[in-house]
């Protein structure tokens, strides 16, 4: 039997080859030794119990230079899964991915946030073990739930603070009434964060300062700064939503106060407008359908709206210097229009150094953003060196016993 208790395997520097390993590229012991310094018997060790978590597989044998072609390994999706949840103000997404990010099981719902936590968790709990069975898998091989919510999340306990558009929500432990089910750890974060975190794994894996705003029920942004997600003291860097833009408004927000850019720019503010104005419109959804049919008064709307956010984001771009700034939710799918006012503002009132590379466009992941990023933040948990030092000293116990 091979020898995997933590003083042989060394289990510090078996989480440093996974490291290596995470970027997907194939690597034989050769390399892997030459890399990290270590006897290429010690780093075969490391390999044989991370192909027995599960983490990593057999590539395609390296190129032979006479004699015998070398193994490779690199990191796969293996039998082992991750659980994404998306909880938006009206609807609930939720997929069961591989450890590279490749959704396995796919389900969503149309229940609102205000249902409250009993009636959504539920079915997030009753969807979760469906999809994990589905996918092939049994609870054994999930390994972390990201879960993303409408709301303010204080970082440290994954609980929403005062939401304003979650009501019966307010610090409610949504991370212990999950992992009381599941056993495993649950991440979670603000729905705009994840939602950053899945548009630049996707259409800008090489952007290290990216702004990624959310215009639907609410406004917020998701800020990426150095490659990082930036989430502040408490975790409500990016709230941008409950600004204020100080032109003529009386417009009473969710938080109490007045003149925020979501209770002028948000769907409802816009459907409410174009309401009062005599056109039939109650949901974003309305008001995007009036704007693609060419309705001037929805255009004009939607146009103020993008004017009133650049000017929000002109701020931002003056404090973290983004090279894009991506728009999505359900008002992104206005089209232009909206990306044009706030064009109009930044680029006129912006510093031209800020604003001489800066792209601003619309989502390409679109609706599916929210729940690929909560897989991003349970695997970028699972795959962390931490974690992986911890399932090492678990198996080298599971061995011993």
């Amino acid at each position: 039997m091979v020898d995997i208790s933590p003083t042989a395997l060394g289990s510090s520097a078996t989480s440093d080859i996974f490291q290596i390993l995470r970027d997907g590229r194939p690597r034989t012991r050769t390399e892997l030794a030459r890399v990290t310094g270590l006897a290429r018997s010690t780093v075969g060790l490391r390999i044989d119990s991370l192909l027995q978590l599960g983490l990593i597989g057999p590539a395609d044998a390296a190129p032979s230079t006479g004699g015998r072609p070398s193994s490779q390994f690199a990191l796969t999706g293996g039998n082992k899964v991750v659980l994404a949840v998306d909880i938006g103000a009206t609807h609930v997404r939720i997929a069961v991915s591989d450890l590279v990010g490749r959704p396995l099981s796919e389900d969503a719902a149309d229940i609102p946030v205000a249902k409250g936590p009993e009636e959504v968790l539920h079915w997030v709990i009753a969807a979760g073990d469906k999809l994990v069975r589905e996918a092939g898998r049994s609870v054994d091989d999930l390994l972390a739930i990201g879960v993303g919510l409408p709301g303010p999340v204080e970082h440290s306990s994954g609980r929403p603070i005062n939401p304003p558009i979650m009501p019966g929500w307010d610090n409610v432990d949504v991370p212990e009434r999950l992992q009381a089910h599941f056993h495993v750890p649950v991440l979670v974060d603000n729905d705009v964060n994840i939602m950053a975190l899945g548009e630049r794994e996707v259409a800008w894996p090489e952007v290290d300062h990216l702004i990624f705003v959310k215009v639907a029920t609410g406004i917020g942004a998701g800020v990426i700064s150095r490659g990082m997600l930036q989430r502040g003291a408490q975790g409500v860097a990016g709230d941008i939503g409950h600004v204020r833009v100080y032109r003529d408004n009386d417009a009473i927000c969710h938080c109490g106060n007045v003149g925020c850019i979501e209770a002028l720019a948000s769907g409802p503010a816009l459907a409410k407008a174009l309401t009062e104005q005599g056109l039939a419109a109650e949901t974003s959804q309305d008001v995007v359908e009036l704007v693609r049919a060419g309705n001037p008064k929805a255009i004009q709307a939607v146009r103020q709206a993008g004017r009133d956010l650049g000017e929000i984001l002109n701020a931002c771009i003056s404090l973290i210097n983004p090279s894009v700034i991506v728009l999505g939710g359900a008002m992104a799918r206005a089209g232009e229009h909206l990306i044009a006012g706030v064009r109009e503002v930044v680029y006129a009132r912006s510093m031209p150094l800020a604003t001489q590379h800066l792209q601003i466009t619309q989502s390409s992941v679109g609706a599916n953003a929210a729940v690929l990023g909560a897989s991003i933040l349970a695997i970028h948990h699972v795959l962390s060196p931490e974690s992986v030092e911890a399932m090492v000293v678990d198996l080298a116990d599971a061995v011993g016993r």
